[in-house]
């Protein structure tokens, strides 16, 4: 690992940890992405420590200064840092040093590593979640798009992966935008709950030290304290609630990405996407293929795995910092990528579609689709639903025995299975006229899909 870095924690040990050990505990490729942060929450603890008379004020202007001067130098991608470090907070404090001496020395102050560490994970989680909320909406209103140019455009509906009933292809993609709109809630949940700062903490029990917390607070934008310092260095309950949610966006997006994927077969034939969004293969030179969506279900598992990964890290701790903690970084961090992924993608995915109104036609054609609507027309005239059932169950398994359409069946044969069938029952085996029929709240009414767009509009424009 080369040059081995100063220890925050040296001061105890007369010999150089072993190479294994340090190896093994080195954290720095995972847990740099916080530097920006870091330096924030330095940034902040300095300035208090001057106010607060804790430190010499002339001693945190120049420790402010500095570390300015390393925010500014990382976001132009010109920090340089010690590779050797174990962590990020050990790299910066190193970069300061080398840029002020001795009088870096005086920043740790009245704080620990441990809850520096978990202030600026915090501090990342609250700009990162923000950015999240942001592509959900943005995949949200992609879906609104194609659910306003759709139209009054009517798909078979499916249970048990069998035809069940027709609605709209507005109305079913509705469904993907309200599901999101329930993540977004979840993450907005977890949100509010991680907007407690826990820096001021200590090690374990806080400070002797006259530091103040709430200047610190107001600075980096929390909106409260954590009140129990042994619960700000202990828990992550935090990292679990974002891995939990991030779970259920990404079981969320793999039943989407399914969807597509199955409606996009040459056996379904209602979509086909734009081929800059597929793949071939080496072998067969026809295949375009939807690589994208299955990647988007594969990475679903993954999130899900670190989910139960870092439920398993925390159900055994004892209370007070463990490094065991250091290792949910990694899985909060992969989970998070993994969904910025396939939000990424399913936004494209949105944008490249192009419905096969021919074949949906064709589909709709399937009179089974309306046998619900002729059991609800002997319901309107009197007849108990059960036997209505019945009745229409038989009509569709005699046309199936005589290799017949119910529409091409005579009247009179109709009627031998309810004698509440007329003429208009004809007319019900249609998907425009099926669609209209549906006029409960929250159904495929086109009216009421045209009246939800315009309310999911205004709704996920924020």
């Amino acid at each position: 690992m080369g040059k081995k870095a100063g220890k925050l924690w040296g001061g105890r040990f007369s010999r150089p940890t072993s190479e294994a050990v340090e190896r093994f505990t080195h954290s720095l490729a995972v847990d740099q992405r916080l530097a920006w942060h870091d330096l924030l929450g330095s940034i902040a603890h300095a300035r208090m420590l001057g106010k607060a008379r804790i430190i010499p004020s002339r001693e945190a202007r120049r420790i402010v200064a500095a570390l300015q001067a390393l925010l500014r130098d990382l976001g132009r991608g010109r920090l340089s840092l010690n590779p050797a470090a174990e962590d990020i907070h050990t790299a910066l404090q190193l970069a300061l040093e080398k840029r002020i001496g001795t009088s870096a020395s005086y920043l740790h102050t009245g704080r620990s590593r441990n809850d520096q560490v978990v202030t600026s994970l915090r501090l990342f989680l609250k700009e990162k979640l923000q950015g999240l909320d942001q592509e959900i909406g943005r995949l949200q209103r992609g879906i609104l798009v194609q659910a306003e140019s759709a139209k009054e455009l009517v798909m078979p509906g499916f249970t048990h992966l069998r035809h069940a009933q027709p609605l709209l292809v507005g109305h079913l993609l509705l469904s993907y935008v309200a599901m999101l709109q329930r993540d977004r809630q979840r993450l907005e949940g977890a949100l509010h709950r991680l907007d407690e700062l826990p820096l001021g903490s200590g090690a374990l029990t806080g400070t002797g030290l006259p530091i103040n917390r709430a200047a610190v607070a107001r600075e980096l934008g929390f909106s409260r304290l954590m009140e129990n310092s042994v619960d700000a260095v202990t828990d992550r309950d935090f990292v679990v609630e974002i891995l939990a949610a991030s779970s259920i966006l990404g079981a969320h997006c793999s039943r989407i990405a399914e969807d597509l994927i199955l409606w996009s077969t040459r056996e379904f034939g209602f979509l086909r996407f734009d081929e800059r969004l597929l793949t071939g293969s080496s072998m067969m030179p026809q295949k375009q293929n939807p690589d994208f969506l299955e990647l988007v279900r594969g990475g679903c598992a993954r999130i899900t795995g670190n989910l139960a990964a870092i439920l398993t890290l925390l159900k055994g701790l004892p209370s007070g910092y463990q490094r065991d903690l250091q290792n949910d970084k990694e899985l909060l961090f992969e989970g998070l990528d993994r969904i910025d992924g396939m939000l990424a993608v399913l936004i494209e995915g949105f944008g490249g579609i192009r419905w096969i109104r021919e074949n949906l036609k064709r589909q709709t054609e399937d009179e089974s689709l309306y046998a619900t609507d002729l059991a609800e027309l002997l319901v309107a005239r009197g007849i108990p639903f059960a036997q209505a059932h019945r009745s229409v169950g038989q009509l569709f398994a005699h046309a199936d025995r005589t290799g017949k359409s119910v529409g091409s069946l005579p009247l009179e044969t109709v009627r031998r299975f309810s004698k509440a069938f007329g003429p208009e029952l004809y007319a019900l085996l249609d998907p425009a006229a099926s669609v209209r029929r549906k006029r409960s709240a929250g159904g495929t009414n086109p009216l009421l899909v045209r009246q939800a767009i315009r309310r999911w509009k205004g709704i996920v424009r924020r």
